[in-house]
């Protein structure tokens, strides 16, 4: 009898474990930052963490970056890159202080652009999610001759060929087609600026009109995997692989590392019920070109320059997102806003 006096005592003293969990409206996830407070150093979580901003700290068990939420709802997330970001999403999920039942999931990073697409500096919303981790693998001077290349999918017997990976990965996400044109219309006009070092990498790609234009907002689908690719082969098979696991409907533009184990951890979480998956929107910017210039050497390239404004562009394009959501939550809680037609 004296337990079960304590038990009740216990459960019914304020602050303890009845406490109800933190309701959170938006999730913004962002893959790294170096901690430095300069723009074209800080990586992709400073612009959130001091112009949003998110002011009060969170510790979530499983998450070796900062964790940051805001007074009207909103939860910024440096997830770590590649593998860890799938885990740092998982721990979200699983801590029982926080009610993600009914949050936007955004994810506001940076990529490989592909020239054909867009241009250094420009930020793309996402159709598609593709994953490329679940793959077969020749090295490229031992494939047969009439392969393209020896990268090819789980199921089949050569490249061009759709396949399956169950029990690795879903493979293939399509966002929900009218939250992503709501989110394009609301920022599609969004200025984003130029500067001398984006005009001199975009003058490289004489070849291709997309990689040219000025810095803007566009619709241009993800490619995640957790090795990092660059190069004129590698950007056809890019394309291709895109092209083939979304039946020809998707269109490659940005390559990235973490999109596709996301994806794959947040339909888990919705298929038992702990999110709503229809709410997740996927927003990459262009840090580079996913090959080198017309004629140039295939080297790995980075720099400061395209960085900066690639860590610019996420804030400025997701940020009205973000707050048109929390603005509108009295709606938007209960209704995912689509595009008018």
């Amino acid at each position: 009898m004296l337990r079960l006096l304590v038990l009740i005592a216990a459960l019914l003293a304020p602050g303890l474990a009845l406490a109800k969990p933190m309701l959170v409206k938006v999730v913004v996830l962002t893959t790294f930052e170096s901690g430095a407070s300069a723009a074209k150093k800080s990586g992709e979580f400073q612009a959130w963490a001091a112009r949003y901003p998110l002011t009060h700290p969170l510790k979530v068990p499983g998450i070796e970056g900062r964790v940051l939420y805001s007074e009207d709802g909103v939860l910024g997330v440096v997830t770590g890159m590649r593998a860890r970001a799938r885990e740092s999403v998982a721990a979200l999920l699983l801590d029982p202080e926080l009610d993600l039942s009914h949050a936007y999931w955004i994810v506001a990073g940076i990529a490989g652009v592909d020239p054909r697409a867009g241009s250094i500096g420009s930020a793309a919303w996402a159709n598609y999610v593709v994953d490329a981790d679940p793959i077969f693998e020749l090295d490229d001077r031992e494939t047969p001759k009439d392969w393209p290349w020896g990268l090819y999918a789980l199921a089949t017997p050569r490249p061009g060929i759709k396949g399956s990976a169950p029990g690795s990965s879903g493979m293939v996400w399509r966002m929900d087609p009218g939250l992503t044109q709501w989110a394009y219309q609301l920022t599609k006009d969004v200025p984003l600026a130029d500067n001398p070092h984006l005009a001199a990498t975009r003058a490289r790609f004489k070849s291709e009109p997309a990689a040219q234009t000025l810095p803007h907002v566009f619709i241009g689908d993800d490619l995640g995997t957790v090795r990092f690719w660059h190069g004129d082969l590698r950007t056809q098979w890019a394309r291709d692989w895109v092209k083939i696991w979304t039946d020809g409907h998707g269109v490659f533009a940005m390559s990235a590392c973490e999109d596709q184990g996301i994806m794959d951890v947040l339909t888990l979480f919705g298929d038992a019920g702990k999110l709503d998956i229809r709410r997740v929107l996927m927003l990459r910017t262009g840090s580079n070109y996913t090959r080198e210039g017309d004629g140039e050497a295939q080297v790995v390239e980075f720099t400061e320059g395209g960085a900066a404004a690639a860590f610019e562009a996420a804030y400025l394009v997701g940020s009205p997102v973000v707050k048109a959501l929390v603005a509108g939550w009295d709606r938007y809680g209960t209704t995912i806003p689509q595009a008018k037609p």
